[in-house]
């Protein structure tokens, strides 16, 4: 790992392939080409070919064929990141800041940033969650800290091997779980270093996988929060020009292969789906974000009632 300290807090972190392979999540990248969660134990399998040919005797006669591919695809999936840990490295960026929450929005470092809450009733009648929740609240007089992140493939890597379909969607995908796998490996240095909430944390990679750890990492795009826009926000107390991230005027991070968000560490702080919203608070957020209602409305489309 290259760590290059910006100011207290504010980090760049540049991982070499081989360093992330071991917290790459293999079920996102089988289901990328059509595989069922199953058929990604074979990325547990480690050694020996009678362990893999043992493998294949656990499914029934007629998945063999599709488990085989699967074990081909793993095999070539990891030739190829041995053939990029040569040229490629992947580049996180974050900055721990002082942060209140105020009702919906999080103040942070003099930035307001709107967020959204549940508004449809919870199956077992829960409170309806907003991020803010978890933040230490405005009113309390003290500063709460919130990790702020962006991590990215080197931009070289998505026009490796254009001229061979197969191998550059290969690429494609490998490189879309590299870019998660280093946020993982990332978050873990924040939460026992960086930010030391957790210093004796001591987890397994399968343990990081299914977020055994105290805290939350939403990443825009995800459930709980849905709106791209706040792309631009993350921009500006980020810097994510740094790490080669560029936004499109709608809010997308190229290269592709990239992803960003916050990071919460309040140990009740969990992951939900803000889910459908209403018109009331559509237009409450399009004010706080100061977007007009229009240009939201297409930002939040997938989260707005539909209109019978």
């Amino acid at each position: 790992m290259k760590r290059t300290i910006l100011a207290p807090g504010h980090e760049l972190l540049s991982y070499r392939i081989h360093e992330v392979t071991p917290y790459i999540n293999w079920i996102y990248f089988f289901h990328a080409w059509g595989f069922q969660p199953r058929f990604a134990a074979i990325a547990n399998i480690h050694g020996c070919d009678s362990c893999r040919a043992l493998w294949l005797t656990t499914f029934p006669e007629e998945e063999r064929t599709k488990a085989s591919e699967a074990m081909q695809l793993f095999k070539e999936a990891n030739r190829m990141l041995d053939r990029l840990d040569e040229t490629i490295s992947i580049h996180c960026i974050f900055r721990l800041c002082q942060a209140n929450a105020d009702g919906d929005n999080l103040l942070i470092e003099g930035t307001t940033f709107p967020l959204l809450r549940q508004q449809t009733p919870q199956p077992d009648g829960g409170p309806f969650l907003c991020l803010s929740d978890f933040v230490r609240p405005l009113s309390s007089g003290t500063p709460d800290i919130v990790g702020l992140f962006a991590s990215t493939i080197s931009e070289e890597a998505e026009e490796t091997y254009k001229n061979d379909p197969y191998k550059h969607l290969l690429v494609q995908t490998l490189n879309d779980r590299l870019a998660e796998a280093a946020t993982e490996k990332m978050h873990e240095y924040i939460r026992k270093e960086a930010w030391g909430y957790a210093p004796d944390e001591s987890l397994s990679i399968p343990d990081l996988l299914v977020e055994k750890y105290q805290g939350i990492r939403p990443a825009v795009g995800y459930p709980s929060l849905p709106d791209q826009s706040v792309n631009f926000l993350l921009d500006e107390l980020l810097g994510m020009k740094q790490i080669g991230i560029t936004l499109t005027e709608h809010g997308a991070m190229h290269p592709h292969s990239s992803v960003c968000g916050m990071m919460l560490a309040h140990p009740a702080s969990r992951y939900f789906a803000v889910g459908k919203i209403g018109e009331d608070q559509l237009e409450d957020y399009a004010r706080r974000r100061g977007m007009p209602i229009g240009n939201m409305r297409k930002f939040l489309a997938g989260n707005l009632e539909s209109v019978s």
